[in-house]
């Protein structure tokens, strides 16, 4: 039987700014048999008790740790372990002299939360209208179907001249902005993806009303179908070369898709657009292989695809992204590619078999950090632990190790954070939420290598982070929590007149840079983010920051 879970009506009168509790927990609830912490500001040894609702029972007392500084917050807090607490249903913490907390533990906290951060994606769609039926208040009309784009000046080639005209539809809107860019693409997708290599049971029946539930794909790949159909469409046919994006000159005003009809080009073959398609088509390819009645013929283009683009980017290793004079829309230039090869040489290697791309993986593989978009040497790593079965017993040490030796760091923080998060203060940058959730996967990762307990109780620490347990007592995800994002830089959110925003999206989160020159309240690192329009450097959501949290809820959801 299919799992059909509806999420159009999750934003509810909680998610107001009514006064926030002092008591940071998270927001979403508990896993029965997992880690349960809350975390009290400025006092030592608090005693508190849980009371079950709605019968006033008290079914636990404890006393808090001692107190310590979190220098990220400039906060000194003790942590409340309730952990013992086993039994599902709803309760209510109380700390004398805090605000109460309801909290929740239930086998599966987490089930909806997921389907919300990943319908995210199909309203995020381009080229498609949105109809109630799968949008509810967030219908609208489609923009940019994206049939009319005109190659750019700076990806001029013999058989495609500048302003010749080409078709390059679907896709997902990268961030708030209505652009498209294959390399921020690529590790989204990518993880989304992997999300479904690790976590295929989870995903096999489950259904989150999109125009596609129903037919004999799962969602998770129809979604993620919509997003490789447009990458298909960025690379050169006559050469393989991977355009970089697909952009207006400028980036469009607060109006809704359909009212953005500036002209769009594709800008600039790179080394790191190809690269990135090459590693996201072949593990697309070898995921499709399995669809290939209900796909026909998408594995081999894919395969055929990745292959082409690895061959460009061999032929042309140090073509960086030059952002042209006339474009002010995002670069996402890299011009350190080693992490690039190797990511794609391990993706190749695990699609054709071939040795040389695995001696290229090895040569050119780099200590493993946690991912983003600029940063991919992890992602070979993760491919080639879950899927390789030829390696060496010296490779496979060499896969395992690189994973577990920064897991084991990640714990370390962990340990060592009064807030029981493994963020530290160079981990409060653009995007810090994804940071968090990133960090997550790869201590995933390094629990399928070695099952620890320090391990999960680390995942557990970052996902309790950004749904509620932080300084600002914020669920980082809109529409879910006693308190989550209103105005989120989203075009759609802002200009379509609905007071809520889409739900499902994770804010970037706090981050002293304040580059967008809103007014903040602080300048520390976890403290520095305003829940306002105009914060694209806090307040901004992007496919790539979704990806990892939607991978995280999956991998909790199996668990519980």
């Amino acid at each position: 039987m299919r799992l059909a879970v509806s999420v159009l009506c999750f934003v509810s009168a909680a998610s107001s700014y009514a006064a926030a509790p002092l008591i940071k927990f998270n927001q979403s609830g508990y896993q029965h048999k997992g880690q349960k912490l809350a975390v009290i500001p400025g006092k030592s040894q608090q005693a508190f008790q849980l009371v079950a609702l709605p019968s006033g029972q008290i079914v636990f007392k404890g006393q808090s740790s001692e107190t310590q500084l979190w220098a990220p917050a400039g906060e000194a807090v003790s942590i409340a372990d309730f952990s013992q607490v086993q039994s599902n249903g709803s309760y209510r913490l109380e700390v004398a002299g805090y605000a109460p907390v309801e909290v929740q533990i239930s086998n599966q906290p987490y089930a909806q939360l997921h389907d919300a951060a990943i319908k995210a994606y199909y309203f995020n769609r381009a080229s498609q209208q949105l109809a109630p039926a799968y949008a509810g208040v967030w219908a609208r009309p489609a923009g940019h179907p994206d049939d009319q784009v005109k190659i750019h000046t700076s990806a001029a080639s013999e058989s495609r001249p500048t302003g010749t005209v080409v078709q390059s539809p679907k896709g997902w809107y990268d961030a708030g902005d209505y652009n498209k860019y294959i390399v921020n693409s690529g590790i989204s997708t990518f993880t989304l993806l992997d999300a479904w290599t690790d976590f295929k049971d989870f995903y096999r029946e489950r259904q989150w009303t999109i125009p596609e539930s129903g037919n004999n794909t799962p969602d998770l790949l129809d979604e993620v179908l919509w997003n490789l159909d447009w990458m298909s469409s960025m690379q050169d046919p006559a050469d393989g070369g991977v355009y970089h994006k697909l952009t207006t000159l400028n980036f469009e005003g607060a109006v809704m898709p359909h009212q953005a009809v500036a002209q769009r080009y594709l800008v600039q073959k790179t080394t790191a657009a190809a690269l990135n398609f090459a590693a996201v088509m072949a593990k697309a390819s070898r995921v499709l292989s399995e669809f290939d009645k209900e796909q026909p013929g998408k594995a081999a283009l894919f395969r055929q695809q990745a292959i082409q683009a690895w061959q460009w980017a061999s032929r042309n290793p140090a073509i960086y992204y030059q952002q042209p004079a006339d474009v002010s829309t995002g670069a996402y230039g890299d011009k350190e590619l080693a992490d690039e090869f190797a990511w794609a040489a391990a993706e190749l290697y695990l699609l054709t078999g071939e040795e040389p791309y695995l001696q290229q993986f090895f040569q050119l593989a780099q200590p493993v950090q946690n991912p983003s978009w600029a940063s991919v040497a992890a992602l070979g790593y993760f491919s080639l632990a879950k899927e390789a079965i030829n390696l060496t017993p010296e490779q496979r040490q060499q896969v395992f190790s690189a994973i577990t030796t920064a897991a084991d760091q990640f714990v370390v923080q962990h340990q060592a954070s009064a807030y029981k998060v493994a963020m530290v203060q160079e981990d409060f940058v653009w995007g810090s939420n994804a940071v968090a959730m990133n960090k997550a996967i790869l201590l995933y990762k390094a629990n399928q290598i070695t099952a620890k307990a320090s391990y999960v109780e680390a995942m557990q620490g970052l996902l309790d982070y950004v749904l509620g347990r932080n300084p600002l007592d914020l669920t980082y995800v809109t529409g879910f929590g006693v308190k989550s994002p209103q105005r989120i830089h989203h075009r759609p959110s802002q200009a379509d007149a609905i007071k809520a925003p889409v739900p499902g999206w994770l804010a970037g989160g706090a981050q002293p840079g304040q580059q967008d020159k809103c007014k903040y309240n602080s300048k520390l690192p976890a403290k520095s983010y305003v829940d306002d329009w105009c914060s694209y450097a806090s307040n901004e959501v992007t496919i790539n920051w979704n990806a990892p949290l939607v991978y995280m809820l999956a991998a909790f959801s199996l668990q519980g």
